[in-house]
């Protein structure tokens, strides 16, 4: 069969052949290229791992001595949270140990200084003990709202004063505050 007395199909086939065989050709070249790619990615990463690997290794020591500082720093700053804590109990304590003594003086020359002069003034001593008891109560509320407005009032859980003990009337007090 010649070539002149070839058919459009044996063309066709001919035409079909060459393009497998250099599809396959370009198939091939692409695929031995794509090794050498391969290679030198493998290249790469090993010798990234060689290198990165006692840098990670090292960065994780690192990590480890700075959790273990970051735990000493947890100790300290407990222990200075409890020192903290034990200081501001110690103040409150000693606040309410000196403002409660000084409460009760004032109370005290307020009430001796009002009875001394009603009983001056009327010569009651019933009326004048009353007036005593109600300047005590009274400067002793007086007090309390200034150490409460100073930000330094006493312990709110602290007992009311013992009232009086003859059982008169309640003094007229302002509203607390």
């Amino acid at each position: 069969m010649t070539v002149l007395a070839s058919t459009s199909g044996d063309v066709l086939d001919y035409a079909l052949a060459l393009f497998f065989a250099a599809s396959g050709l370009g198939l091939a070249y692409m695929l031995f290229r794509l090794g050498g790619t391969f290679e030198r990615l493998s290249s790469f990463i090993r010798g990234t791992e060689r290198e990165l690997l006692p840098v990670i290794e090292k960065s994780g020591g690192t990590i480890d001595r700075v959790n273990r500082e970051l735990d000493k720093l947890d100790t300290v700053t407990d222990s200075a949270v409890s020192m903290a804590e034990s200081a501001d109990t110690a103040v409150r304590a000693v606040s309410t140990a000196i403002t409660t003594p000084v409460k009760k003086v004032s109370g005290l020359s307020a009430a001796v200084s009002h009875g001394l002069s009603a009983f001056r003034a009327r010569r009651n001593p019933g009326e004048a003990m009353d007036v005593a008891k109600q300047a005590a109560r009274r400067r002793e509320a007086e007090l309390d709202e200034e150490l409460r407005r100073a930000g330094t009032a006493a312990d709110p859980v602290a007992p009311e004063p013992a009232s009086w003990p003859s059982g008169d009337r309640e003094p007229d007090l302002p509203p607390a505050a």
